[in-house]
């Protein structure tokens, strides 16, 4: 159990009142619309755009999941930490169709490339992704640390693991309610340095505690690697490679989650560089996050510290290295952590339930209706994922392991629909749709059997739950992008009108001038320094 001083507890209580300024800033400025609610009033810089990104993707999963990985599998999964690279193909490559369409969402993107089925069905895959990852992995990883941390089994009988979690729900929703998407982006401003701050105090200590580098080396000598044999039955280095870009590029490129903050950008620059800005961030995860999890491995060998599952490592950290007037500060990093994420899915989920089926079906709703309608929404995802939380450890045993394994089974027909939808103008309506569905029958078939695998042995359904996870998403990445090739052969493709400014070879000509009078030296050195770093990293750790 944690020993809170005095301190600790005004550092609290001043993360807390600045966080309700914020908030109350944000609700005097009034929504008149959608536009403002849910893409904040599409007026963002690009400071607000990175940090927002940066906070939206690095949630308590990453604090407690992360660190779980490091201490059980080393630097495995330190290949999705390193996607920066992928995010600046977002603001290079996919920013100038998706802003100067205008759309709210990425199902409306994709109604203009192919038809309005496919929008429709992305947004049931998307919001099922939500239910499955982001909300159950959230709490779920909410409610791990508050407990460990606090030492508090349970309160008038309630397991304390559903009391936290659940209250810091509430507590982000309000503000998410009340606030929208501008208080969503201007929190993650504040939260981002807390959440830094507190974890490099931990790697600080850490290190210190457990004798340096050197010794986080010796013990983790088997795990240091970032490249493994093709052989190796969790991450062989074909599927690394391959099937974390599948992973990446959907999530990086065409989640609404992520993709949404650069819709709120001010112009195509301003986007761009928002990006850039969380391509530097996203360097970060696997130093401040990942590596304590090192640590903690290495603590554990010598007995300075001790857990019973991996997913404890970042929480036993905080409870037992942390001298007293610091813990406040990696506590407050934990709640950003949480609500950051939990903010972004909640407004995430009332943009894709509003814009892309109520008000598709009630076009006649008032704007202030579909802001109601957006908030009973996110509520009903919310619950949807908690009630998952049980069935998440039949999946996977650690919280990380357990989210790319899903989202491995949900990323590769999106991203083949995504990307062969803006290469080529031959792939036609009726392929966009196959594909999705294709994609999305195939994987989910893979996660309702595995929690039966055991009983599966000698079955021909065997091969689906035994097959490495990271082989099967490139397998099911092939398979549509077949799928969707043979589709297009026998089926009207859109006219190149029809078309136009949705695929590479139809971009307009005033799109392509504003990008370019956008661009100045600076953007060509940030990009060039995170693709530098990005590869310095994978020298050292090859």
């Amino acid at each position: 159990m944690v020993d809170l001083s005095t301190l600790d507890w005004l550092v609290l209580a001043g993360f807390f009142v600045l966080l309700l300024g914020v908030v109350v800033m944000s609700m005097r400025q009034k929504e008149e619309d959608t536009a403002d609610y849910f893409l904040a009033g599409r007026n963002a810089s690009w400071l607000v755009i990175g940090a927002s990104i940066f906070a939206s993707n690095i949630g308590s999963e990453h604090l407690v999941g992360l660190s779980g990985s490091g201490a059980q599998s080393g630097m495995a999964l330190a290949h999705w930490e390193l996607q920066s690279w992928i995010i600046l193909l977002l603001g290079w490559v996919f920013v100038p169709f998706y802003w100067s369409s205008k759309v709210y969402t990425m199902p409306e993107f994709l109604e203009r490339r192919y038809n309005s089925s496919s929008r429709t069905f992305l947004s049931v895959i998307s919001l099922v992704s939500y239910v499955l990852t982001k909300v159950a992995v959230t709490v779920y990883a909410g409610g791990v640390a508050f407990k460990t941390i606090l030492g508090i089994e349970s309160i008038w009988g309630i397991d304390f693991f559903w009391i936290s979690a659940l209250g810091l729900v509430i507590i982000t929703g309000i503000y998410t309610v009340l606030g929208g998407m501008k208080a969503i982006m201007w929190t993650s401003v504040l939260q981002t340095p807390v959440l830094i701050i507190g974890s490099l105090v931990i790697l600080v200590v850490g290190l210190d505690k457990v004798g340096g580098w050197s010794e986080v080396e010796r013990l983790n000598a088997e795990q240091m690697h970032l490249i493994r044999s093709a052989s190796d039955s969790e991450f062989p280095w074909p599927g690394i490679i391959f099937g974390s870009f599948i992973i990446g590029f959907w999530y990086w490129c065409t989640d609404q989650y992520i993709v949404q903050r650069v819709l709120s950008a001010k112009g195509i620059k301003e986007a761009r560089r928002g990006t850039m800005f969380a391509g530097y961030l996203k360097l970060l995860p696997v130093f401040i996050f990942l590596v304590p999890g090192m640590i903690a491995y290495a603590l554990n060998a010598k007995g300075i510290i001790t857990y019973d599952s991996p997913d404890q490592a970042f929480p036993m950290l905080v409870s037992e290295l942390l001298p007293s007037g610091v813990k406040g500060i990696v506590i407050g990093g934990l709640v950003a952590a949480l609500m950051s994420s939990l903010a972004s899915l909640f407004n995430s989920s009332a943009t894709l339930f509003t814009i892309d089926f109520y008000k598709k079906f009630k076009p006649e709703s008032s704007e202030k209706h579909l802001l109601r309608v957006g908030r009973i929404a996110t509520i009903v995802i919310v619950v949807l994922g908690i009630l998952w939380i049980p069935v998440m450890s039949l999946i996977a045993d650690v919280l990380y392991e357990y989210l790319q394994s899903v989202q491995s089974l949900i990323a590769p027909g999106i991203a083949a629909v995504f990307l062969l939808g803006l290469v080529s103008t031959r792939i036609t309506p009726a392929a966009g749709f196959t594909g999705l569905v294709s994609g999305f029958v195939l994987g989910m078939i893979r996660l309702v059997l595995l929690p039966f695998r055991d009983s599966l042995a000698g079955t021909p359904f065997e091969w689906i739950v035994t097959m490495n996870w990271l082989y099967y998403c490139m397998l099911l990445f092939a398979l549509v992008v077949i799928i969707m090739i043979v589709t297009s052969m026998f089926t009207k493709a859109h006219s190149r009108e029809r078309l136009s400014g949705l695929t590479f070879s139809t971009l307009s000509n005033d799109t392509f001038k504003e990008v370019v009078a956008g661009l100045d030296k600076w953007d060509y050195i940030h990009t060039v320094g995170i693709l530098g770093i990005t590869a310095l990293i994978y020298m050292r750790f090859w």
